[in-house]
Order: structure tokens, then sequence, then C-alpha cells
């Protein structure tokens, strides 16, 4: 290492342990309940637990807990197709109505693959984010322990209309990356999680990150939590298995390797992700542009991956530059949003 690399690499560190001591400080004017976790490289500068995993039983969080993170996952949804793209298995402009064939039949026969990595499909969504109310007031259509395989979300994301014309500007949905499952799983005669396993979790070293039923949960992920006080859970809001817009647990500890592993192109290749992190819109509302499955800094190179539902709050944040990664995972709605709002320096 030079003396110039050894000096950004200093400054990096100093920058990412003052990061999380204002993080630390907003968690506990917040009450948090969850972890943060910074890190440069492979070096970890802060991490520390806060609140409960459970509270019925009073059982603290600690930085091994696995918590649901959300929409997180469909960064992993979007690596899992685009590693079928380098296999050439599916095409990032194939039109997705050739896998359907006639399931979902108000689905656009012009929607591809791109769009659905996009959100630019146009597509009416199951789980729309954009209506107003508490994200507690939403509840499934069916009961949710039949959601146990993306097959079976098919009854939930038929019947919306095509809200706008595919590839017309970008608009958030859930339903395009379950879509976008159901493709992968239907190409590749494996179910859906397994390929993500297969696929992201295994070349990335996270051994603790992967998709339970929320019927049969580990005592090492934490309880999702539908208000900031009480005791009541979220176990009725969400399917009983995730799919490609959401469901994974994992770690603080597991999305620091995921960045790493991602960037090392142990996922997929160099152009491949280049291609998933190459900028399709500006999202002004959220003050991020939009790649294939990767927010991105508004004018900056870091890469982001956030989740927000019922019980379920989480950001991961990493800079290519610097390798600094940030990640906030909280176990209740809005928990992890109060520690994130401030500025970094804060």
């Amino acid at each position: 290492m030079s003396r110039d690399d050894a000096a950004r690499s200093d400054a990096a560190r100093h920058d990412a342990a003052r990061h999380g001591a204002a993080l630390h400080e907003r968690a506990l004017a917040t009450g948090f309940s969850g972890v943060i976790r910074v890190d440069v490289g492979d070096t970890v500068v802060f991490a520390q637990a806060y609140g409960l995993a459970d509270r019925a039983h009073g059982i603290p969080a600690t930085v091994d807990h696995r918590f649901g993170v959300a929409s997180v996952a469909k960064g992993f949804t979007a690596l899992t197709v685009a590693s079928l793209v380098e296999e050439g298995r599916i095409g990032l402009d194939d039109p997705v109505r050739a896998v359907l064939g006639t399931d979902l039949p108000l689905v656009d026969d012009a929607v591809t693959v791109r769009h659905l990595l996009s959100h630019t499909s146009g597509i009416g969504d199951y789980l729309d984010e954009n209506v107003a109310g508490d994200i507690t007031d939403h509840v499934l259509p069916v009961p949710v322990h039949l959601l146990d395989d993306v097959e079976a979300y098919l009854p939930v994301l038929d019947g919306h209309p095509q809200v706008a014309p595919p590839g017309s500007g970008f608009a958030y949905n859930n339903s395009g990356f379950v879509l976008l499952a159901l493709v992968a799983q239907r190409r590749t005669g494996t179910e859906f999680t397994e390929l993500v396993r297969q696929r992201v979790l295994e070349p990335a070293g996270m051994s603790r990150t992967g998709y339970p039923r929320t019927d049969e949960l580990p005592g090492d992920v934490a309880l999702g939590y539908l208000h900031p006080t009480g005791l009541r859970t979220n176990v009725l809001h969400l399917p009983v298995r995730g799919s490609g817009d959401g469901g994974l647990v994992t770690t603080a500890h597991d999305l620091a390797a995921f960045w790493r592993a991602v960037l090392a192109h142990r996922v997929v290749g160099a152009g491949t992700l280049a291609a998933l992190v190459e900028p399709v819109s500006t999202v002004e509302s959220e003050g991020m542009r939009y790649g294939l499955g990767f927010w991105l800094g508004a004018d900056s190179p870091d890469l982001v991956l956030e989740g927000y539902d019922a019980g379920v709050s989480a950001r991961t944040r990493h800079d290519p530059v610097t390798g600094v990664t940030v990640t906030v995972v909280a176990n209740s709605s809005d928990g992890a949003w109060p520690v994130l709002r401030e500025p970094a320096g804060a």
C-alpha cells in the first residue's frame, strides 16, 4: 500500500468511526431496537445492538441476531436473475409473457425482464406503497400461510390492471419482483429461494441468511413488531415464506460480506454488475437514483438497498470508492428511519 493509499484508508476509517458514533447517539435518543454496523473493507469499525429481539421474553438483541430486511431482498433477486442472464437462460429484454403463458393476463405483453428490474413495467402492484396509510394497514387478500412458494402468489398478483405503458417511467413495484422470482423459478425448475442460496448466498459466504417460514422462526431471528411498544408481531401481515420482493432474514455481518462479495465479482461478473448499477431513473421523492434492483446515491457512487414493511425497517449502504459499508436493521416498522434521517455527520 502506498503512502497516499494508507492516508486515504486512515481517513475512511476515521470518517466511518465518526459516522458510527453519530448513529449510536441517535439510536440512544430514539429508543432504537436493532443493530448498527459500520465497516471499512473487511475491518469492523462499529457494531452494536440495541433493544429487544423478543419483547415478551425480554431477550436483548445482539449483533448476531438475524433480522427481516424486507425489500433489501430485491437486490438479491436482481443478482439471481442477472446470474441467469449471464448463462443465457434469461434475456434482459425478453418479454415475460413467454414464461407467464396464460397466467396474469392483465400484464402487458410488452413487459420485459429489464422493465421489472427497473420498476418501469407499469404493471399493477399487489402492494401499492403509494396508497395513503400506515404500512401496518396493509393486509394480504389471502391467508398468509398459503404464500409458501412463488407460484402460490399468482392469485395475489392477478386482477391488477396495467397502470402505465411499459418503459414510460419509474413507479416502485413489489409485484414486479415477485414476477422476476417466478420467471427465474420457471426457467430453471428450481425453487426460487434455493436459487438465491446457490447463486448469491453461497458465493458471498452468507451462511446465516435465508428465507425461513414466519411461523417457525429459529430463536436467533428477532421478532418484528408492529408498534414501538407492545407485543403484537408482524406474523399475520407477511407471507409465510418470502419471495422476490422480500422475506429475507440476515445479519449485519452477512450484509457487510454481501457487499464485499458483490464488488469482488464473486456473485456476477464485472460487466453484469455494471449493468445492474447503471442509473435508469432519478427518483426525486427518495433523493436517489435507481438502476436494476439497486438504489444509487443521487450524486455519489453509493450503492443502497433498503426495506420497509410491517415490523421491518432496514438499510445497507456501500461506498465502492472508500469501501465503507453502513448497515442499520430494526425489528419495527419505522425503527431504522429516525436513526438514518439525520445528516451523516450530525
